[in-house]
């Protein structure tokens, strides 16, 4: 055997039986992440980045000074005009921190001095796909680790009985774009650090329940005989893969333990589901993810991802925004609510947003009363709670339009890289070596952004 395929060989082994030592390079602020991804891009405009003065210009062509030629999706590209879309929500400034909060998100409001507010983010991608592939990865193009793969790969999992990295899926009422499997993927990672989705109902994991008249017993057993199987590949070929799939059937067999007890919500108090809101009773609603991943949070799991689909809103946006807030506001305010008063908000990250923003200029028709917004990557707001971030705080600043950043720009590597830090993660020293070179999270690229840091 070479010693590079003995060592590979020994790191996979020691990683899947929980012995490898985390990679910290400093004390972290942060154990855990939960992700309340809203998939298909928020309107920052009509949220959180209030811009009164938009009201005297409503309807009017934005001017080519503020739009500078930016590119345009097929979905606009046709128009002749731009005309200017003021938001027709209401705004008002919530707590010490007088952070403005649009009427659409009460419960989230009340939160307000919990949050750190990011106003000044860019990505590289304007359609949805590759920008969301940019979010989770790093990089535009498909094939790269996604950020709860890298998490899980240098930090290893707190709970041997559960994956380090779980993805659940819910659906809204809005426009909805496709949510490809790789990007919860681990690349050319080992596969053990990949998410694993959850679903709602019965069984949350598929094939998690053993077939009728096959005992636990009878499943230890087989096990038992594939795992001497592959162990003698293992010994033939020392492939790390192998190892990993030694390791995952033993997780598998675990979860069917430890998953059933997780998803019971029965031992729930009447008030978490008040708290949680009326759908929180219904399995794969994000209200009832958001429960789920406060129990994985309690449990260990180091990387907890909800995907919220249907904030694609191109047209009739005020109508479909209101459902989007209605599904997500009160259960995202009940998540942090419910961490703080268990204690695990201090050591938790809360991040909420999406792969991009929406443009101030209509898509399609303006009327007093509806309007549509195309998507737009130079600037969006995104939202963290707990976990090492700051309290109460807003960074960056957009212009007037709420189209370009004015002060403090940051992009995703910046967020990965300070989502990194407050981990205990020197986001340029956490790298896998693939094909001679070493890869990491944030390419060559991505800052600490100091001043959100608590």
């Amino acid at each position: 055997m070479q010693r590079r395929q003995f060592l590979a060989a020994l790191t996979a082994l020691l990683a899947q039986n929980g012995n490898a030592a985390p990679t910290l390079h400093h004390a972290p602020k942060a154990k855990r992440v939960i992700t309340l991804f809203q998939h298909g891009g928020p309107s920052q405009l009509d949220l959180f980045d209030y811009k009164p003065n938009l009201a005297k210009v409503n309807g009017e062509e934005l001017p080519e000074s503020i739009r500078m030629g930016q590119r345009l999706t097929g979905m606009t590209a046709y128009q002749a005009k731009f005309p200017t879309a003021a938001s027709i929500f209401k705004f008002s400034q919530h707590g010490q921190s007088g952070a403005w909060f649009s009427e659409l998100l009460p419960h989230m409001a009340k939160h307000a001095d919990q949050w750190t507010i990011m106003k000044s983010l860019s990505t590289e991608q304007i359609n949805h796909d590759p920008a969301v592939t940019f979010f989770q990865t790093g990089f535009q193009l498909a094939g790269r680790p996604s950020i709860g793969s890298w998490i899980s790969y240098g930090l290893g999992s707190e709970n041997q009985d559960l994956p380090a990295f779980i993805v659940m899926i819910s659906q809204g009422r809005g426009n909805s774009q496709a949510l490809a499997d790789r990007m919860w993927g681990s690349g050319f990672i080992p596969t053990n650090h990949q998410g694993v989705k959850f679903r709602g109902g019965k069984d949350p994991v598929l094939y998690l329940s053993n077939p009728e008249g096959y005992s636990r017993a009878a499943r230890r057993h087989f096990l038992d005989d594939l795992g001497q199987l592959n162990q003698l590949k293992l010994d033939e070929y020392q492939d790390p893969e192998i190892a990993t799939r030694i390791a995952q059937y033993e997780m598998a067999f675990r979860m069917q333990a430890s998953v059933p007890e997780l998803a019971d919500f029965s031992k729930e108090p009447e008030s978490t589901f008040e708290l949680y809101g009326p759908e929180s009773r219904k399995p794969g609603t994000f209200a009832a993810n958001c429960i789920l991943a406060r129990r994985l949070a309690e449990r260990g799991v180091r990387f907890i991802q909800l995907f919220h689909r249907g904030w694609d809103q191109h047209g009739s946006l005020p109508k479909q925004i209101r459902w989007q807030c209605e599904d997500t506001d009160q259960p995202s305010a009940a998540l942090i609510t419910d961490l703080k008063q268990r204690g695990l908000l201090d050591d938790t990250v809360v991040l909420w947003g999406g792969e991009f923003g929406r443009t101030v200029y209509s898509q399609g028709t303006l009327t007093a009363t509806d309007y549509g917004r195309d998507h737009h990557p130079r600037c969006f707001t995104m939202l963290a709670a707990g976990g090492g971030f700051k309290p109460g705080t807003s960074y960056g600043e957009t212009d007037d339009y709420s189209y370009n950043v004015a002060k403090d720009p940051m992009d995703v590597h910046d967020l990965h890289a300070t989502l990194m830090h407050n981990l205990g993660v020197d986001h340029t020293k956490l790298t896998f070596k693939f094909q001679g070179r070493h890869y990491r999270l944030t390419d060559v690229h991505g800052r600490v952004i100091r001043p959100l840091l608590g």
